[in-house]
């Protein structure tokens, strides 16, 4: 079962406020998105555990995780 949870990030170039829709059931993920504002590419990493539920880091193309 598919479980979609909005979260609110701020984009790593331009800083400004964007929503992410993240499936919580999917475990443990990195894809790359498009800001929403500025259209450059990002990388979103997510994590899921039950205790603490969604943890994500949104980081530029050149930037180390």
């Amino acid at each position: 079962m598919n479980v979609l949870e909005s979260i609110s990030e701020s984009c790593p170039y331009c800083g400004e406020s964007i929503e992410l829709l993240v499936d919580a059931s999917a475990g443990d993920d990195e894809y790359v998105e498009d800001c929403e504002v500025c259209c450059r590419p990002m990388t979103v990493a997510l994590s899921f555990n039950e205790e603490q539920g969604v943890s994500i880091r949104i980081y530029a193309e050149n930037d180390a995780f």
